[in-house]
């Protein structure tokens, strides 16, 4: 019988000097309360002296296997009212969902006997025969002589066609020499070349039927074999959509009230519906279920990563994040349900009191000068934005005003267009990238060359926007061009010119370990959170759009 005591963790240390928070934490964005901090310094050093179990976090270098984790602490008070905290990682960890002095998981796939485990036999068994049925060395034979036939057949068909269009001038050239023949002659000729044209229409027809039937003969054969596979398959398919469904029943998280809803219930007003892989696994829900099943009462929640860098993610080690929102958000929001949590920062203006400085104006456009934390557009719950602003100071516009944005965190220069005439230009030169801009940021390292180029194509992160992720299959080419301006002892000053205009570009290229591996400095999606993040766009070179002279505005970076 599992003892919840088994995974309560007695502080080591004093806590005679921290305060204990007034509400619990708001798991999607937060910066850790010292008790938090105190729980997973203390789990960090158990991860570092440990001998129950071995895992490569990549912290040796042997970083082509290594798989870092995402770790979390819960600061609790159990029954007795003693303050502790309870662990918990995400996934499994040294191929094993139960590790000892770490929260089980919501439910144990992995438990011997299980439905799933049995499930995943049973489609390994049918994995296994399909792997073996087209491995096959008589339908690999006869897909090439499919393969084969259908170019025989194209080339074929190709080579007649080219012959009829060479005949067919032939004999509009022999027309038009036939001017000379006499009218007999000249009747006779046309007549004998008109059935040349329908001889070789009736050599195609036939040439296609013979390479119909051909194919047709070939593709049975394999058909023949397809047919012992496909059922299978169909089979998988089915086996894999039911397992799937009695899995997501197991994965049922309670609150504070005692509520229960399972992976299906949670997702079903989500636009994915179907919940994503991986959900339910994470550090947060794990650890709140388990406090809420055995009464222990939530205090304050911290997640950090531990280990090397995913390829894609942007994870530092020792770092604190934020709860995930395409798998966590729908699961968390319900065992928040009842609970007195701290204030979501993100549904407060960050605009209030600021202003909007205008650099130049005339007629048709304007540029301005944007503050930190403040929005280019309306977001979802906030109106207030830089499109909100010029929309008052310039009542008779014409023009969509917005051509361009700027991430809400980063500061500097924008164009606004008044009138449409000015619109279309601008947004030409934008598209086709004639527009110069430079932007000027703190890194937090010291880079040791002084210039280059870095090249990692980005696409959105599905399971968690608004952050982007480096992907080399399927994310959009991006190409940022930097140069060293100045260093300290820590810091570095860069000035950074985007060839291309992905979201978080910039932040992500300083950040990624394949390209500078260092973020801005208050960046608090890649980095650490600051007072601010340290990226302005200082510079602005375009053509203006109506008299199409040379323009360029700049604003010097006030950190």
């Amino acid at each position: 019988m599992h003892s919840p005591e088994h995974c309560f963790t007695p502080f080591k240390a004093s806590l005679e000097n921290i305060e204990l928070p007034e509400r619990f934490t708001f798991p999607f964005y937060y910066e850790p309360h010292p008790i938090s901090l105190l729980a997973a310094q203390e789990l960090q050093q158990h991860l570092q002296t440990q001998t129950d179990w071995e895992h490569n976090f990549g912290l040796e270098g042997k970083t082509e296997t290594a798989i870092g984790k995402m770790f979390g602490v819960l600061v609790v008070k159990n029954k007795l009212g003693e303050l502790g905290y309870l662990s918990a990682f995400s996934g499994k960890m040294a191929d094993k969902n139960l590790l000892p002095g770490f929260v089980p998981p919501v439910f144990d796939m992995l438990r011997e006997g299980s439905f799933f485990l049995d499930g995943q036999d049973k489609i390994n068994m049918i994995n296994a025969q399909i792997k073996a049925l087209e491995a096959d060395p008589l339908r690999s034979q006869l897909m090439a002589n499919v393969k084969e036939t259908r170019h025989q057949a194209e080339t074929s068909l190709a080579t007649h066609r080219s012959m009829m269009v060479e005949n067919r001038k032939n004999r509009k050239m022999q027309r038009a020499a036939s001017a000379e023949m006499s009218v007999d002659d000249r009747n006779e000729l046309k007549k004998q070349l008109s059935q040349q044209s329908v001889v070789e229409k009736l050599q195609l027809r036939d040439l296609k039927l013979h390479w119909e039937a051909e194919l047709a003969r070939v593709t049975a054969e394999l058909d023949a074999l397809e047919n012992n596979i496909a059922p299978l398959k169909q089979e998988r398919k089915t086996l894999s959509a039911a397992l799937q469904k009695q899995l997501f029943a197991q994965y049922r998280f309670l609150n504070i009230r005692g509520e229960e809803k399972d992976l299906r219930e949670l997702f079903a007003n989500t636009t994915a519906v179907i919940p994503p892989a991986g959900a339910g696994e994470c550090a947060a829900p794990k650890l709140l279920h388990y406090a809420f099943k055995f009464g222990f009462e939530p205090i304050a929640l911290a997640e950090f990563w531990w280990g090397s860098s995913p390829k894609s993610e942007i994870r530092r080690h020792q770092h604190y994040y934020p709860a995930c929102q395409g798998k966590c958000q729908p699961i968390l929001s319900h065992m928040l349900e009842g609970m007195q949590v701290d204030e979501n920062p993100l549904l407060t203006n960050p605009a209030e009191g600021k202003q909007v400085e205008i650099i130049y104006q005339d007629e048709d456009m304007a540029v301005v000068n944007k503050p930190a934390e403040f929005l280019s557009v309306p977001g979802k719950t906030i109106e207030d934005s830089v499109y909100l602003r010029m929309k008052q100071h310039f009542p008779q516009a014409t023009g969509p005003l917005i051509v361009h944005r700027l991430d809400m965190s980063t500061s500097g220069l924008m164009v606004i267009a008044i009138t449409k005439r000015a619109n279309k230009s601008l947004q030409r030169q934008f598209i086709q990238r004639t527009v110069q801009k430079r932007y000027c940021a703190l890194i937090d390292g010291v880079l040791e060359q002084d210039s280059g180029i870095i090249n990692l194509p980005m696409r959105g992160d599905l399971d968690d926007r608004p952050r982007q992720l480096v992907c080399f299959e399927h994310g959009k080419p991006a190409e940022t061009k930097w140069e060293v301006i100045a260093r300290t002892e820590t810091l570095t000053k860069v000035h950074l010119y985007p060839k291309t205009g992905r979201t978080h570009q910039l932040r992500v290229h300083c950040a990624h370990h394949q390209g500078l591996n260092m973020p801005i400095i208050g960046d608090d999606l890649y980095g650490v959170k600051a007072n601010r993040l340290h990226l302005h766009a200082e510079t602005l070179e375009l053509e203006h759009p109506i008299t199409h002279e040379p323009m360029r505005f700049s604003v010097e970076a006030d950190f």
